[in-house]
């Protein structure tokens, strides 16, 4: 580089850096000033289920700890594929989360031929909120009072069993129960738990896989008869229940509820989400709220729940597969 260039270029660095500095976004700023507006946390269910009752408690707590106002949305249809489309297409500043689910976020890519969203690229996960098994409830005029009477009951006449959406952890429950026993069973999708819950009620329907913290108090107010736990073991909440496993060896179907932010979303704004949410989990008040209703807090980093939900995409591809289930 000849002379007078090496000059142009050092007089013109120090004018570089500042603009640079001007320039960037400064991550460390944009998560300093976050959130500066409103925020919009979307539920992919209608009101009353555990989706919605996470998405309150956050948004409640986010309020209260950056002074923004935060609107809880919900956006059901489609196995919750509405509104966790609407927020991978939002802007990706951290404003707009999804409160995702199994369903959104691991199994609805192996259950519907066309996604209107890519369940990973998509989206930045934030943080794996809570986890819950599903309860196995019936009618109280089914003659079924176990697992093994409802697998008999099933071998000879058929049963319909509820959900809240095709591609929900309540339906593809219901389809590894049937793939198991043989039962003769027909999936009857609602829009959402709190459609589908009148018609078990009513004994339109004989059955549902309903997540824990709608259902359980249904069940300990005798409206509904308890059967199992989709769980390994037996819940925390409800140790009297069985575990289908226990009639069922090698059940286990699991919902989750996390919060993930469109792609693009500055790493430093995600952990700032991130860390206030185990700190609102870490809340004496909202960690025996949520176990209270059968939810576990968990409260993890980024990464665990990227991890977390790339194991369960491959669990539940097999399942949905193996199942033949399909959208209704």
């Amino acid at each position: 580089m000849k002379t007078h260039q090496l000059r142009r270029y050092a007089l013109a660095l120090p004018l570089l850096l500042t603009l640079g500095a001007w320039t960037l976004p400064s991550h460390a700023q944009s998560a300093a000033n976050f959130p500066n507006k409103p925020m919009r946390m979307v539920v992919t269910f209608t009101s009353g289920g555990a989706p919605d009752i996470i998405g309150r408690i956050l948004a409640e707590r986010f309020t209260a700890a950056w002074n923004q106002p935060v609107l809880v949305d919900n956006k059901p249809g489609s196995g919750g594929n509405i509104g966790a489309d609407f927020v991978a297409k939002s802007a990706p500043d951290g404003h707009t989360l999804v409160v995702g689910t199994v369903g959104t976020h691991s199994i609805n890519g192996a259950l519907y031929p066309k996604m209107p969203y890519d369940m990973v690229r998509d989206f930045v996960p934030v943080s794996l909120v809570a986890t819950t098994p599903n309860l196995l409830v019936v009618n109280n005029e089914v003659p079924a009072k176990s697992v093994k009477e409802l697998i008999d009951l099933g071998k000879k006449s058929p049963l319909t069993f509820a959900s809240s959406g095709s591609g929900s952890s309540i339906h593809i429950s219901g389809e590894l129960f049937k793939s198991l026993t043989g039962a003769d069973m027909t999936h009857i999708p609602y829009k959402g738990r709190a459609s589908a819950i009148p018609d078990v009620l009513g004994g339109r329907v004989t059955m549902m896989f309903d997540n824990m913290p709608s259902s359980l108090p249904l069940v300990r107010e005798g409206k509904l008869r308890a059967l199992g736990v989709t769980s390994a073991q037996r819940s925390p909440a409800a140790p009297d229940i069985p575990a289908i496993a226990e009639t069922l060896p090698g059940f286990d179907a699991v919902s989750w509820f996390a919060i993930f932010a469109p792609a693009g979303t500055p790493k430093p704004i995600v952990d700032k989400l991130q860390v206030e949410i185990t700190r609102i989990l870490k809340t004496p008040e909202i960690n025996k709220k949520l176990a209270d209703i059968g939810l576990e807090a968990v409260g993890s980093t980024s990464d665990e729940l990227g991890a977390y939900q790339r194991s369960e995409i491959a669990k539940w591809a097999k399942v949905v597969k193996d199942s033949g289930a399909r959208p209704d």
